[in-house]
């Protein structure tokens, strides 16, 4: 089948879906871990269940006048990949060895988060200017592929 999407691919565009269901006012992430070419969990950024929607509420990051990549803490939402990690956490399934593909390139927070889960490798489709992750991810180890391309 000459038209078959590369599996890289096909899991990149699954990411680029589920972002859609962010609720982040400035940027829209989705992840999701994949093993043996099995989806085991999915992740988008936004804030935890039962809390106001950044949509609904505004952006506590905005108000405060922090630019993107400073003072994480400062945030109501959670990152796509932290909630990969809970949703996998939460249904028993242990993410070691697993492929991250994720529409932007992991922060610091993620990275180390990441790296202690263990996972093989890591694709991302947009760039994220975080110096220390990426000298982690090269520390430790763990494969991180830049996808060119567009993949919605």
């Amino acid at each position: 089948m000459p038209n078959r999407l590369p599996w890289t691919e096909y899991f990149m565009r699954i990411a680029h879906l589920v972002a859609q269901r962010s609720t982040c006012t400035r940027r829209a992430v989705g992840a999701i871990a994949v093993r043996d070419k099995r989806i085991l969990a999915t992740g988008y950024n936004g804030v935890p269940t039962n809390i106001a929607h950044c949509e609904e509420v505004g952006c506590l990051r905005d108000q405060l006048g922090i630019p993107s990549g400073e003072r994480h803490e400062l945030c109501r939402g959670l990152h796509a990949e932290q909630n990969v990690i809970i949703q996998a956490a939460t249904n028993n399934l242990d993410l070691k060895g697993c492929d991250i593909y994720c529409t932007t390139k992991p922060c610091i927070l993620c990275t180390k988060m990441l790296i202690n889960c263990s996972v093989q490798n890591i694709y991302y489709a947009e760039n994220y200017p975080d110096e220390l992750s990426e000298a982690m991810l090269e520390e430790a180890g763990v494969n991180h592929v830049f996808m060119a391309g567009d993949f919605r």
